[in-house]
C-alpha cells in the first residue's frame, strides 16, 4: 500500500504531494508556489503577505453562512534532520516515506508530518465539496521552526476569523489550550588556536545513537543530550591527562535535543590506551544511567591524523567548565497543571567557526519571569567561562482559557464521536498561538492533531489510524461552529 492510498484518502493524498515539495525553514519558496497553484486551480481567493505567509479563503457551504469564521492554521516549513549515513538534499529532494505497521515514517530523515499533516488537512478541507462548514480561512505560516518569523510578521487585518484551530499538536485525543513561551541564548567562546604538541596521540571520540527529539515536547522524557555526554567524558580526561581539543561539534537545531556529537582530541602517547579504558568505563556508567531512554547509545574512539593546531589550554578549560555547569533539561514543573513542564533549557548545538566556539541554547517557560530567569542562569554559566552571550527577544506563551467557547465545542464533539472525553492540556512546546493573540486578542483558539512521535529527528513517525480520528473530529467541529452573535 502507498501513502496516497491510506485513509482518509484526501488527507493522505495531499500529504503525499507535500512530501514531494522541499520546504526547509526560511526556504519555503517551493511550497508557497505549490499553495498558490492549488488555490488558483480551485478558484479560491488567496493572498500572500511580505513575510511569505499565505491565506486561502473558502466560502461557507449553503445554509452555514451565519456561522463564525474559522481560521485553520499550520506552518509550512519542516525541521530538516537526517542520519549521518543518509544522503539527502532537503532543498531539492522529496521526502521518501514508507509504512511500518501502523506508523508512517521516512527513510533516514525527518518525516515532515510536523506540520505537513496540518497543511494537508487544510488542503483537504479547501478541496472537499461535500463538507458542512461556515466561512473558512486557511493560514499557512512560514519559518515556525527556526524563528516563528511568519507569526511575528503577521499584521492586523491579514485574516478576519473569530476562531482559530491550530493543527500543530502531536497527541490525538488531547486538546491544547496553552503553550510555553521561549527564547534562545547564544554564547561565543574565544577559541585561540596554538601549535599542536609533539608526540601526542590524536583521536576522534563520537557520541551517537541517541533518541533526540523535540526540545519542548520531549524535554521531560529523561533522554540524554549528546553535547552533555561528550562534555562529561572530555571533563573526565582533562582531569587525568594533558588533554587538548582540536575540534568539537555537536547538535544542529535550536529546538532539537542533540543526538550526535564528536571531538578530535590529543593526549600524550603514553596515555593512548588509558583513554580507551576510560571510555569503556564511562560508557558503562552512561548506559546504566540511561538504560530505559537510550538503549542504542554508542561512543566510539578512533585514531585520528594529527592536526596542526589545538585550542589553547586555558580557553579549552573555561569552555569545558561552562558546558558542564550550564543547565540542561527540566528546571521546574508547573504548580497549576499536573505533569506540565513549566521551565526548561536545551543545550542545542556546539560549533567551531571564525575563531570562536558558538553554543546555541533555548529556554522555555509558561511564565515569562521564569523564562527570563532561566535565560539568565544560562548566561551566567557562559559568562563565567569568558563567553560573549546574547539572548533573543523570544516569543510569548499562550495563557490557557478553560472557559473557551471553541474548547467546549471541541470537547463535546470528541465525546459524541468517540464516546470518551479528550484530555485538555497545555504544552511545553512553543506554538504560534501566543503571537496570534498579540495581533488578534479576541481570537478563541484550540490546538489539536494526530499522534506524532520522534519529531525533529529522523525517528519522526505518525500513527496512521489517528489521522482519520483527527479528520473526523475536525469536520465535526467545523459543522458545529457557533452562530455569529
Amino acid at each position: 500500500m502507498e501513502v496516497k492510498d491510506l485513509t482518509p484518502k484526501i488527507v493522505f493524498h495531499y500529504f503525499d504531494e507535500i512530501c514531494q515539495v522541499p520546504r526547509p525553514s526560511k526556504k519555503e519558496e517551493k511550497i508557497r508556489a505549490y499553495l498558490i497553484s492549488f488555490a488558483e486551480s480551485k478558484g479560491l481567493e488567496y493572498k500572500v503577505d511580505e513575510a511569505g505567509n499565505v491565506l486561502i479563503k473558502k466560502n461557507a457551504t449553503p445554509g452555514m453562512e451565519n456561522r463564525k469564521t474559522v481560521i485553520l492554521q499550520s506552518h509550512i516549513d519542516m525541521v530538516c534532520e537526517k542520519n549521518n549515513d543518509t544522503v539527502h538534499d532537503f532543498e531539492n529532494d522529496p521526502i521518501q516515506t514508507y509504512i511500518d505497521g501502523e506508523w508512517l515514517k521516512a527513510k533516514g530523515t525527518t518525516l515532515g508530518a510536523d506540520n505537513g499533516i496540518g497543511v494537508a488537512t487544510q488542503l483537504a478541507v479547501l478541496a472537499s465539496e461535500d463538507l458542512q462548514h461556515g466561512p473558512v480561512e486557511c493560514l499557512f505560516t512560514v519559518d515556525e521552526e527556526t524563528g516563528l518569523t511568519g507569526a511575528f510578521a503577521l499584521k492586523e487585518g491579514f485574516m478576519n476569523g473569530d476562531i482559530l484551530l491550530n493543527l500543530d499538536s502531536e497527541d490525538e485525543g488531547e486538546l491544547f489550550i496553552g503553550c510555553a513561551g521561549g527564547a534562545g541564548t547564544t554564547a561565543q567562546f574565544p577559541c585561540p588556536m596554538v601549535k599542536s604538541p609533539e608526540g601526542y596521540f590524536f583521536f576522534r571520540v563520537t557520541v551517537k545513537g541517541l533518541t533526540g527529539g523535540h526540545s519542548g515536547d520531549d524535554i521531560n522524557k529523561k533522554r540524554a543530550n549528546a553535547n552533555k555526554v561528550l562534555n562529561r567524558y572530555l571533563m573526565l580526561l582533562s582531569q587525568k591527562y594533558d588533554l587538548y581539543i582540536a575540534e568539537i561539534d555537536g547538535g544542529n537545531l535550536h529546538n532539537a535535543i542533540p543526538r550526535e556529537a564528536h571531538a578530535v582530541c590529543a593526549v600524550p602517547m603514553k596515555d593512548k590506551e588509558s583513554v580507551r579504558v576510560d571510555l569503556n568505563i564511562f560508557l558503562a556508567d552512561v548506559e546504566n544511567e540511561f538504560s530505559v531512554t537510550e538503549p542504542n547509545i554508542r561512543m566510539d574512539l578512533e585514531s585520528e591524523t594529527a592536526l596542526p593546531e589545538v585550542i589553547e589550554k586555558s580557553a579549552m578549560t573555561k569552555f569545558l567548565n561552562s558546558i558542564h555547569a550550564v543547565h540542561n533539561g527540566v528546571f521546574a514543573m508547573s504548580q497549576d497543571m499536573e505533569g506540565l513542564v513549566e521551565t526548561s533549557s536545551n543545550l542545542a548545538s556546539i560549533k567551531m567557526r571564525d575563531g570562536q566556539i558558538v553554543v546555541v541554547t533555548s529556554q522555555r517557560s509558561s511564565i515569562l519571569s521564569s523564562r527570563m530567569d532561566m535565560s539568565q542562569t544560562v548566561r551566567s554559566a557562559f559568562e563565567l567561562g569568558g563567553a560573549t552571550v546574547t539572548t533573543g527577544d523570544g516569543y510569548p506563551g499562550w495563557k490557557p482559557n478553560p472557559s473557551s467557547e471553541i474548547l467546549k465545542v471541541a470537547v463535546d464533539s470528541y465525546k459524541a464521536l468517540f464516546g470518551t472525553e479528550p484530555k485538555v492540556k497545555a504544552i511545553h512546546a512553543g506554538l504560534e498561538c501566543g503571537l496570534f493573540l498579540e495581533k488578534y486578542p479576541s481570537l478563541d483558539m484550540v490546538s489539536f492533531g494526530p499522534t506524532l512521535r520522534g519529531v525533529h529527528s529522523p525517528d519522526e513517525r505518525m500513527l496512521i489510524p489517528t489521522v482519520e480520528k483527527f479528520w473526523m473530529h475536525l469536520l465535526d467541529v467545523l459543522k458545529n461552529i457557533p452562530v455569529k452573535a
